[in-house]
């Protein structure tokens, strides 16, 4: 939480209660920089907090060191299909929406879905990607498109309908 500009107070209630109280005190990094940031992280600290550390900047030099060489919105494809690969469609999906909130064309996602049926084959496809939030975020952001909405709007509604409100797909 420190990384992301918090600071925090414990107070100790009991015996075995702590309270702990967490306030930004800065904003290191603007929300909207990074839609759907990886959450699940920030739980590392309560297994090992340096495994925490570890894995908090392991996940920075992965994402945001500037020396990568692979476009943004590529490296969120390949770890699209990775996830895919390793039955997580929750961090498929939202692999999806922070590529196309970022710009990535939806011809693009045209080949990634194409690819995953060759790949993985129909009747995966079928039964497992076809049914996901995964491909329901794809369906959206193509009606929409084809309806022509702003890409602003089908943003948004990525946002809303499959951020992290959405039980198949927050942390």
């Amino acid at each position: 939480m420190e990384d992301l500009g918090f600071e925090h107070y414990t107070e100790q209630k009991g015996e075995a209660e702590y309270h702990a109280y967490f306030y930004r005190a800065e904003v290191k990094q603007e929300e909207k920089d990074i839609p759907m940031r990886p959450a699940a992280l920030t739980n590392m600290p309560l297994i090992d907090e340096k495994l925490g550390n570890i894995a908090v900047n392991f996940w920075d030099l992965t994402w945001n060191d500037e020396h990568r060489h692979l476009p943004y919105e590529i490296r969120l494809l390949l770890s699209l299909t990775n996830a895919v690969g390793a039955g997580r469609m929750r961090q498929a999906t939202r692999e999806l929406v922070k590529a196309y909130i970022h710009g990535l064309d939806s011809a693009a996602l045209d080949d990634v879905f194409e690819l995953l049926a060759w790949n993985q084959g129909i009747g995966y496809f079928s039964s497992e990607i076809g049914p996901s939030t995964l491909f329901a975020a794809y369906k959206a952001i193509k009606s929409m498109e084809k309806q022509g909405k702003a890409r602003r709007e089908i943003c948004e509604m990525l946002k809303e309908r499959f951020g992290e409100q959405n039980p198949d797909v927050k942390v």
